[in-house]
């Protein structure tokens, strides 16, 4: 109860608007599983329960999006998070999901300004030769502005909306809330390890919120394709004897263009990059009028991603038109590292294997990789097996032209789900980077082969884990790793004889679910005594009752009344408190039922 109420006073209006959207979407259940009415409450804040409309007779995926729109940017991009786990849900929820739109009214320049004064250090007016005060783009986190350096260099001025860390993190920590809820509450939904989701999520977006550390990810990138010009790009060039077209390898400087950051103004809440001059990526109508290739744009995109994925481990999870555009030379310039995708060395050799397994119609390797991200998950492997095998093998024959490897990605996840089976959080990016990468190809180039852009580099890439510098790599640091627990092994015994002997070895089992086992258990002790405190009222009123003398109303005895009235109270709070339990019980189970 401490605990609710000082979380109510540092949230209460946060939480006053998430509650009445919730209850106004026909979601009222999930507001008491949450706390929040017991939390609003207790700080004088009313909950209008009967505020449900013709909205509550929504579908409930039409729902759950709409009121994700109005509890603002977490939620959204929450949404847009959940709208590649197609482990998880339906393909109408995806779809709704995939309507989620980051879109916010730009704010005020007054705030806005007096937020660089203090980032910067001085007006922008006196740092920059010129600044213009009405954002080129706003989004929910922040809003750019472009301006002018003393050299003549254009840049452009990110800033980080005011106040917007305070809202995430009140939504941040109701969400991870809601997530133990349903973990703890629900068994039928606890295999889809919301928590793990919600703690991948939460970190995601602290980092977006974070503009140094978002530049920083550029630069690591930029560095990952410095001096790289990609795997052979062919390009159409007149023939000067007869005037042909042929194939010529096309050795460009690198293609892929990273913004220039310009530290001595980036910080947390600012930040400061290269301007890029450029056609935006929707935008292809203007990609033909400037004479660029859509065929050598669309091969290095996706052999950038590739790149990014497959090799560096660190690649940009939100691809997508506006964070993408064409410069001449077909060079791609890259904005917006906000959100970036990690997969460790062991995820990249799964990926390249599952891959190379639906491109070359291995479907052993896809079964062993996607065993290996279930973990110890319940799985008839016989049937998985069948059922993988089946899907690869519709694809046998098709050429590596007609392959669609982002759809291919989404129908073989969408049998995990059919076995309730989930991915590992890290994935979802990948996903959803993969899926955009392939969408935007098509549109530049709808002939475009992505699974043959893909083999050779996935081959390579395979091939060189197996080269013997990386063997050695790895073995020195399996030797190293060996050598360090040999060498802590005695003295590890050690400790543990130590602890044995002085009886203070503890073993800790921790059941989320045992918590509310434990609260019924409370709940019904209470009643209990209640109860036996009220039988002992009861009895000991109607001994006193018929004791004679002492002061008395009404013609009865004043001690005896004194009794009744309370014992009479204890029952009434005895009956609404069961009446309230078995009502908690048939609505859990009514969910359980639902779900």
């Amino acid at each position: 109860m401490l605990w609710q109420a000082l979380m109510a006073a540092r949230d209460l209006g946060r939480l006053h608007d998430i509650a009445s959207i919730l209850i106004r979407y026909g979601f009222g259940d999930m507001v008491r599983r949450m706390g929040l009415a017991n939390a609003l409450e207790r700080t004088g804040r009313a909950l209008h329960w009967d505020e449900a409309t013709e909205l509550a007779q929504l579908e409930p995926h039409a729902r759950v999006r709409r009121a994700l729109e109005e509890m603002g940017p977490t939620f959204i991009k929450l949404g847009q998070i959940l709208a590649v786990r197609v482990d998880l849900f339906d393909p109408e929820w995806i779809a709704e999901f995939s309507k989620l739109q980051d879109s916010t009214p730009a704010a005020s320049y007054p705030e806005i300004h007096q937020q660089l004064v203090e980032d910067l250090g001085a007006p922008p007016e006196e740092i920059f030769a010129a600044f213009d005060p009405k954002p080129l783009a706003a989004g929910s986190i922040a809003q750019v502005h472009r301006a002018r350096l003393e050299d003549g260099s254009e840049v452009v001025v990110k800033v980080r909306r005011p106040g917007i860390r305070t809202v995430i993190e009140v939504d941040l920590r109701w969400i991870s809330r809601l997530a133990e809820a349903i973990e703890t509450g629900n068994s039928d939904l606890r295999h889809f390890h919301w928590q793990e989701v919600v703690r991948q999520f939460t970190q995601s977006l602290r980092r977006e919120l974070d503009f140094a550390a978002e530049c920083r990810h550029a630069e690591r990138i930029a560095a990952n394709f410095s001096g790289y010009t990609g795997p052979y790009v062919p390009r159409l060039e007149a023939d000067d004897a007869g005037g042909k077209a042929a194939a010529q390898p096309h050795s460009a400087p690198a293609f892929i263009v990273i913004p220039r950051v310009y530290w001595q103004w980036t910080g947390e809440r600012v930040c400061v990059q290269e301007y890029i001059d450029g056609i935006p990526g929707r935008n292809l109508a203007a990609v033909d009028q400037a004479g660029l290739d859509r065929q050598v744009l669309a091969r290095r995109g996706v052999q950038a991603v590739l790149k990014m994925i497959a090799i560096d481990g660190l690649f940009h999870a939100d691809p997508h038109p506006g964070n993408v555009f064409y410069l001449p030379g077909n060079r791609i310039a890259l904005i917006d590292f906000g959100m970036i995708g990690r997969l460790t060395e062991e995820r990249r050799e799964q990926l390249i294997n599952l891959l190379l397994g639906l491109v070359e119609y291995e479907p052993r390797h896809v079964v062993d990789v996607l065993l290996d991200w279930t973990g110890d998950s319940d799985v008839k492997e016989e049937i998985l097996a069948t059922e993988i095998q089946a899907f690869v093998d519709q694809y046998l024959g098709v050429p590596l032209k007609q392959l669609r490897l982002g759809t291919m990605l989404g129908d073989l996840v969408a049998i995990l789900r059919g076995h309730r089976l989930h991915l590992p959080p890290d994935l979802a990016l990948f996903i959803k980077a993969f899926i955009s990468l392939e969408g935007m190809g098509r549109e530049l180039d709808p002939d475009l082969d992505m699974a043959g852009e893909a083999l050779p580099m996935l081959r390579d890439a395979l091939m060189a884990r197996y080269a013997p510098a990386a063997v050695a790599k790895r073995s020195w640091r399996a030797a190293s790793a060996i050598t360090s627990l040999i060498t802590d092994l005695p003295r590890d015994l050690s400790r543990l004889l130590r602890s044995l002997r002085r009886g203070k070895v503890d073993i800790h089992i921790d059941i989320a679910h045992l918590k509310q086992v434990g609260d019924q258990l409370d709940g019904a002790a209470n009643r209990l005594i209640v109860g036996i405190v009220v039988a002992a009222i009861i009895v000991s009123s109607s001994i006193v009752m018929t004791l004679p003398g002492g002061p008395t109303l009404w013609g009865l005895p004043f001690l005896g009344l004194l009794g009744v009235v309370f014992a009479a109270m204890g029952g009434v709070w005895l009956l609404v408190s069961i009446s309230r339990s078995n009502r908690a019980d048939r609505e859990r189970e009514s969910r359980r039922t639902r779900f």
